[in-house]
């Protein structure tokens, strides 16, 4: 499947993922709200006793585990109240800043000194603001406790009644709203995603067109050089019979390559052919447009190595990897070839004597731009692989040899 050609189906993907996350989320974070809520339910109504229990008590009673109920409290807003609805105590009531905490110590120092002239008034003015402004904040507090979904839990001990009022703990009024910031996170990963992933598919699609020119104009440097180079010779010498037979050869290799190129995107005919002879011919073509210094050595299959391939393309293939080895090897070393027949597949095996393939490529050296050449493009390995695995259903890889002794590329044909 091509992604590119499938994105709108991706996008849907995409959303329907994100979606789907986020209702689970949201699910599962109402559950653990609702879990949370009956445990701080617990705990007050725990506090209540622990509350009941040291009013109550004598003075000889143990009460410290009353007391140690009641101090570890530390993140539930609690009011405790009378039956005329004043304030007794709170707890962890959110109001006074560090600035204001210091005005108060000043303000409750001031008050306890006895002689009045020694005073500060603006201490204890500022100090007496700030118990009012906390009283009326409390009071509001205490009516926003009394209409909300938590009731108040009523203690009754010597004939009196009180009341403690409390709301959710910051902790689970956070967990409330963090599905919709996880939502918001998702939507941001999915934006960013899709634009990395337009941008990508731009980029690619720039670099193979690039890289296709740029492959156009090698695959046709070959014969039309060899040509210019009998039209030389032709004009130093008199014109042989091998003269015209090799710049047919080219003349022919031009009209492969447009052959070759006409196939990109379409159906190829596939035909059987003996594998053993078209790999000849190949070399034979090769070995007079190489490097002189390059030798070939070609290992025949003694067993049937018939197989249906497109033989125009098969060629290209042979002829990419061998330009790489040749290049691997500088111009200056062995390429081997070699052919076995394994009951399904026929085997193609072709070693170069270079350093081999970059550890860091080696894995993605048949994606599109991925090369270790100044002047490739990264697009040779790239359709060999699709004419290999997508046009004739057979496998191709690339593994080194013993280190620094030649990489090997391995193609596996369909056997007919």
């Amino acid at each position: 499947m091509n992604i590119y050609n499938q994105k709108q189906r991706w996008k849907l993907i995409l959303a329907i993922l994100a979606v789907a996350i986020s209702l689970f989320s949201l699910f599962v974070t109402n559950f653990l709200v609702d879990e949370l809520k009956q445990e701080e339910r617990k705990k007050i109504e725990i506090w209540a006793l622990a509350t009941k229990q040291l009013v109550s008590s004598s003075i000889m009673s143990d009460y410290s585990l009353a007391l140690k109920v009641i101090s570890e409290n530390q993140n539930i807003p609690v009011i405790l109240v009378d039956e005329c609805d004043s304030v007794l105590e709170s707890r962890n009531i959110v109001f006074f800043s560090k600035k204001d905490s210091v005005i108060l110590e000043e303000y409750y120092d001031e008050i306890s000194k006895d002689s009045l002239a020694n005073k500060n008034q603006i201490s204890i003015r500022k100090g007496e603001k700030l118990v009012n402004d906390f009283n009326i904040f409390l009071r509001k507090e205490l009516e926003n406790m009394k209409a909300s979904e938590n009731s108040g839990i009523e203690i009754t001990f010597s004939g009196d009644k009180q009341w403690i009022y409390y709301k959710d703990s910051p902790t689970l009024t956070s967990l409330k709203y963090y599905p919709f910031y996880q939502l918001l996170l998702i939507s941001l990963f999915v934006l960013i995603g899709y634009f990395l992933f337009s941008y990508s598919r731009r980029s690619e699609q720039n670099q193979v067109w690039a890289g296709m020119a740029k492959e156009t104009a090698h695959q046709i440097a070959t014969p039309l050089s060899s040509l210019m180079a009998w039209i030389e010779i032709m004009k130093d010498s008199p014109i042989s019979e091998d003269m015209i037979i090799e710049m047919q050869k080219d003349l022919t290799r031009l009209e492969t390559i447009t052959e070759r190129f006409s196939k990109i995107g379409s159906q190829p005919e596939l035909n059987e052919y003996n594998l053993n002879t078209v790999i000849e011919q190949s070399i034979s073509y090769l070995k007079n447009r190489l490097p002189y210094k390059t030798d070939f050595i070609f290992q025949k299959s003694t067993q049937k190595t018939q197989v249906k391939i497109n033989k125009t393309l098969i060629e290209w293939v042979f002829e990419n990897i061998c330009k790489n080895s040749v290049d691997a090897i500088k111009g200056q070393g062995v390429i081997t070839i070699s052919i076995t027949s394994q009951q399904e597949w026929i085997k193609i095996e072709i070693s170069d004597s270079g350093k081999g393939i970059n550890k860091n490529i080696i894995k993605s050296i048949f994606e599109p731009g991925v090369t270790t050449k100044k002047r490739g493009w990264g697009l040779g390995l790239s359709l060999s692989k699709r004419i290999i695995e997508d046009y004739h259903k057979g496998k191709i890889y690339a593994k080194n040899l013993k280190e620094n002794s030649g990489a090997q590329f391995i193609v596996l044909l369909p056997s007919a």
